[in-house]
């Protein structure tokens, strides 16, 4: 037996931290390849580092096509006239979020006929590895290659239930700045039905004491999201959200402490978007090829005072609408003596985003930024979140 099936099989039952020896494997008994390289994607999802095997003149001439396979989410075939040997480079991406790349070497003459079972094993793995990140230091250790986290880092990404998400209608991610040092500023989704659930946080303070306030508003977030009576498919309230998170962040700093956070869901089906801006991070709508910022009714940031009450605003988005969110970290970066990122270069490099996917235009915003710092460090964290919404095409 050989496919995608068995694959899954033999995924399954290997330990977890030996993903990538179990698919090298399959892959040379089964499709006759010469070779398999894994390259994961960096927490900046800048730069991709092969799993288990340290940069040498063996793989160090596949980054370049396995970047550009990564960045560009389709396969790149190097299969030159004359040469006995082909590449083959697949995205390894599960549920819309991008894990990194596999490259696989064959015969050319085989090329052809293993390319499509080749892109089915990659999708296969890309969901095996999603399922044993959580159960193994290995991927972590892989990813951060180029720079230690911070604790505080750690627990961010840890918090993190995924960087992206995909289904037919709607494509979502989302990026966290400086990655290897970020502090409160934080993001959390969930997809259930028909809905698709946003909070974007704009932590207050640093180190340690950020995170922990973050932890504690997203799990209390969660946990209103999650007590959905049975049957219901709705998110539920996003008042009941927030009232939850505001009472637990002030029942444990009494108002000392709070967060400016935007709650959103979105109905994948018909469009609706609930929101409520509780002392929010920035959220701009890409509509036709204007850019424009969608001003809400600001209430309070979660935490600032007892018994805060949440009211829903509501609008419907329409066909090929795009919607940015973005810390303060992102439209209120300052240098000395210069107009602030937001007022200078923000709708510009939205509008250069146009044809890119939500996960590149995340990415070239957040490098619009860097640029903009001019290669010092972020003053304050950065968070961006992009969402592109159409109506699902009939069955």
């Amino acid at each position: 037996m050989s496919g995608v099936g068995s694959i899954e099989k033999a995924l399954r039952i290997a330990p977890p931290d030996r993903l990538v020896e179990t698919l090298d494997a399959y892959l040379s008994a089964t499709h006759g390849t010469k070779f398999s390289t894994v390259w994961l994607a960096d927490y900046r999802t800048t730069t991709l580092s092969p799993s288990g095997i340290d940069m040498s003149d063996t793989v160090g001439d596949q980054l370049a096509p396995a970047t550009r396979a990564f960045a560009s989410q389709e396969p790149v075939q190097e299969a030159r006239e004359g040469q006995a040997l082909a590449r083959l480079y697949l995205p390894v991406t599960a549920w819309g979020e991008r894990v990194g790349v596999l490259s696989v070497g064959l015969d050319a003459d085989r090329l052809p006929a293993e390319r499509p079972r080749l892109e089915e094993l990659a999708d296969a793995f890309a969901i095996a590895l999603a399922a044993a990140y959580r159960r193994t230091d290995r991927y972590h250790i892989d990813r951060r290659r180029t720079g230690r986290l911070t604790m505080a880092a750690e627990m961010q990404w840890d918090l993190l239930p995924a960087r992206g998400f995909e289904q037919p209608g709607l494509k979502f991610a989302g990026q966290l700045e400086p990655a290897y040092a970020v502090c409160g500023d934080h993001f959390d989704w969930s997809i259930n039905g028909d809905w698709l659930t946003v909070t974007a946080l704009n932590g207050m303070g640093t180190g340690l004491e950020a995170a922990m306030l973050t932890t504690l508003a997203v799990n209390a977030m969660r946990n209103a999201r999650r007590s959905i009576p049975a049957g219901q498919s709705s998110p539920g309230d996003l008042a009941d959200q927030a009232v939850l998170a505001a009472d637990a962040i002030f029942s444990q700093y009494g108002g000392a402490r709070h967060l400016a956070t935007l709650l959103l869901s979105l109905n994948a089906s018909t469009g609706e978007l609930r929101m409520i801006d509780a002392g929010s991070p920035r959220m701009v709508l890409v509509r036709g090829g204007q850019v424009r910022d969608m001003p809400l009714d600001p209430q309070l940031p979660l935490g600032m005072f007892g018994d805060t009450r949440y009211v829903e605003e509501r609008t419907n988005l329409q066909p090929g609408d795009r919607l940015f969110i973005l810390s303060d970290g992102v439209h209120a970066a300052a240098r000395p003596n210069e107009p602030t990122f937001g007022e200078r270069e923000l709708s510009r490099a939205i509008r250069s985003t146009r044809l890119q996917p939500p996960a590149e235009a995340v990415s070239s915003v957040m490098r619009s930024l860097r640029d903009y710092h001019a290669g010092t460090e972020f003053a304050d964290d950065a968070v961006i979140i992009c969402l592109d919404w159409s109506p699902r095409a009939d069955p």
